[in-house]
């Protein structure tokens, strides 16, 4: 299915729902990561789901520029924030201090905020230049309610920042989510993975519906953008995180390989892992997410360390 442009940040979104623009590149050198997710209605805040149980579940007033640095320096922002500080237009999303902005060729973003749980300031600058730009969307869930699109899965970043002092390149992927539904609501959770190859990207995505359902989509993405659907590789095992979470995946050969833990928390794992597809050995990163631990009330009194809140 295709529709408005991925990048299209001023989409509707309807109480209770989301919509987030997710980034994430690692550097040629290996030492370095970053991952920068755009909010309207923040849906791993526990700010959120609060107003939702009472009722008030306005996605415009939880958004949130979320800034994860890898290596060293390592960094974390993830502010939520109110009605006040999002502004924005088709091709321009303003959160607070920070923005995404998309010129026609390239995703520029300026980031300006404040880490947690101990608070500096994180200034800088990330571009991403596709190679090409997909136009393919995805449904998740049987209802239609939550969809996917991988807008460039082959990318480079240019990353420059101030504060911390960083500068480095590397490949990139860009996509976007959207759903008229709260994530827990709907999905048990699920996993996913990219891995950039010589002559396409392998994107694998597999959710868990809260139905009893599943879903399973293995794509080829090819240099010019066209997005193929495959037979999903056999599952492969890999070591829980330090929480419990699974790390579900897959890989030709039926094995993979953990290479760095980059995020380890009590619902959520993003891991660099080595895995084969498409016939080639690939680097990977990879994501997986465990929402009925999310829902659950401890670890919601938990995440306001990790995710304070201010009005603008």
């Amino acid at each position: 299915m295709s529709g408005a442009p991925g990048w299209a940040f001023d989409r509707p979104v309807p109480p209770g729902g989301y919509a987030w623009w997710y980034v994430d590149a690692l550097s040629d050198d290996g030492r370095h990561g970053i991952t920068v997710i755009a909010f309207i209605g923040t849906v791993f805040s526990p700010w959120y789901a609060w107003a939702r149980r009472w009722g008030a579940g306005d996605p415009e007033n939880h958004c949130c520029m979320n800034v994860a640095l890898y290596g060293r320096p390592r960094r974390w922002a993830m502010t939520d924030r109110g009605r006040a500080a999002l502004r924005r237009g088709p091709d321009r999303l303003e959160i607070g201090p920070s923005a995404m902005t998309w010129d026609g060729e390239a995703l520029t973003i300026r980031i300006e905020e404040v880490t947690a749980p101990v608070p500096t300031r994180l200034r800088g600058t990330v571009r991403i230049i596709p190679e090409a730009v997909s136009t393919r969307a995805f449904l998740l869930d049987a209802a239609g309610r939550h969809r996917w699109q991988p807008i460039a899965a082959r990318a480079r970043a240019e990353v420059a920042f101030e504060s911390p002092a960083l500068r480095w390149s590397g490949p990139a992927y860009f996509d976007s989510n959207a759903g008229a539904a709260p994530l827990e609501q709907d999905f048990q959770g699920w996993d996913w993975c990219r891995a950039p190859l010589r002559d396409a990207t392998a994107i694998l995505y597999n959710a868990a519906r809260r139905d009893g359902s599943a879903q399973s989509l293995a794509l080829r993405v090819r240099a010019d953008g066209a997005v193929e659907e495959m037979e999903p590789p056999a599952a492969a095992a890999l070591p829980r995180g330090l929480w419990g979470v699974a790390r579900p995946t897959r890989s030709e050969d039926g094995r993979a390989r953990l290479v760095r833990r980059l995020e380890d928390a009590p619902f959520y794992t993003r891991s660099e892992i080595r895995t084969r597809l498409l016939g080639e050995e690939a680097v990977a990163v990879h994501e997986s997410l465990a929402l009925d631990r999310f829902a659950a009330l401890p670890i919601q009194l938990m995440l306001p360390l990790k995710v304070p809140r201010v009005r603008r």
